[in-house]
């Protein structure tokens, strides 16, 4: 395992974070505590440690669990937990037991705080986007937790592209705490990232932390012979074909699709500071994971695969790089431009 510094603070994190959020069974699909830290115990013997999570996360057992597997050394692990999301047993009628909120964060940070038996959070992220706090409370929230000793670094998870600016540049300008990482849902089936938001990460020096590296399992391409899931007969044959052409490098190389899936996303860092989220549900699987470290696809496998995903960049990137718009702008010279940028 390689470390890297998250984003533009001096934190060093592992190439590969850890999710735990299949570590624990109150949701029916997850992992018992002794399957969970063994995937924990596997990850850390491989030199990460990276540990992201959330405070709804199997209701609260992910955290717990985690607190309990870091004990032995705190210090060394660097826990990632997030807020804004209600817990199930939280009163339905309340309307600010959920959201991006002052009061909602504050509650949350200390029942975080509490399950994890830590007495600070490394990164906190902001989880989605709610649309009705607005980015100085919740800038202002997070620097005071900071300054309290509370969370030591923020992030921003599923949020727009332009909100992440705007709070780096409020951050900027009242001297508070920054947006260090930002988390984003990305495979070779969703590429929606590659349009605002890793332009705008690579720009502010954002770190940019991956999850849904396995396209929901298409990715594995074991939804192509039999449908496990109702929820994949629907999956386009667009989708098929890329999973068909991962399933076929790995057969080449001797490696699982899930691998080569993982390594096609880990070895975006043109793009963006990229850190994969690896997850498991057995030690068998996190085993699995981890081997993406002992190998790299090709720059040709790269681009056999990435080509099958027939991604369009869009407006306005994709106008104001065609040929006579570039012309329009900088005559003949462009091509003679050596960029840094």
């Amino acid at each position: 395992m390689r470390y890297k510094l998250l984003g533009r603070s001096g934190l060093r994190v592992s190439e590969l974070s850890l999710g735990t959020m299949t570590f624990g069974e109150d949701w029916g699909w997850g992992a018992s505590k002794m399957e969970s830290q063994k995937i924990f115990e596997a990850f850390a013997e491989a030199g990460g440690n990276f540990i992201d999570t959330a405070c709804n996360y199997t209701e609260g057992t992910s955290e717990k669990y985690v607190g309990e597997f870091v004990a032995s050394d705190r210090d060394y692990f660097v826990i990632a937990t997030k807020y804004t999301l209600r817990s199930r047993e939280a009163n339905s009628m309340d309307p600010n037991a959920g959201g991006n909120n002052r009061k909602n964060l504050m509650r949350s940070v200390e029942a975080s705080l509490e399950r994890l038996n830590t007495d600070y959070i490394d990164l906190l992220y902001l989880h989605m986007w709610d649309y009705t706090t607005s980015v100085r409370e919740v800038m202002r929230g997070l620097d005071d937790l900071i300054r309290d000793g509370k969370v030591h670094y923020i992030g921003f998870s599923d949020t727009p592209a332009y909100i992440v600016a705007k709070a780096n540049m409020l951050a900027d300008l009242q001297s508070l705490s920054p947006v260090v990482a930002i988390q984003v849902p990305y495979n070779l089936t969703r590429r929606d990232p590659e349009r605002e938001l890793f332009p705008m990460a690579k720009e502010e020096d954002v770190g940019v932390t991956a999850w849904g590296l396995l396209g929901g399992g298409v990715l594995t391409g074991k939804y192509r012979d039999i449908k496990v899931d109702k929820r994949y007969e629907s999956a386009s044959e667009d989708r098929m074909a890329v999973a068909d052409k991962v399933v076929e490098i790995a057969d080449k190389i001797g490696r699982s699709p899930s691998q080569v899936a993982i390594n096609w996303v880990r070895q975006q860092q043109d793009k963006s500071q990229i850190i994969p989220i690896i997850g498991a549900r057995t030690l068998d699987q996190i085993n699995d994971n981890l081997g993406v470290l002992d190998f790299k696809l090709s720059p040709d496998q790269l681009l056999e695969i990435g080509d099958l995903s027939d991604f369009q960049v869009g407006f306005p990137w994709s106008f104001l790089h065609e040929e006579y718009v570039l012309d329009l702008v900088h005559g003949k010279t462009y091509p003679n431009l050596d960029l840094h940028r």
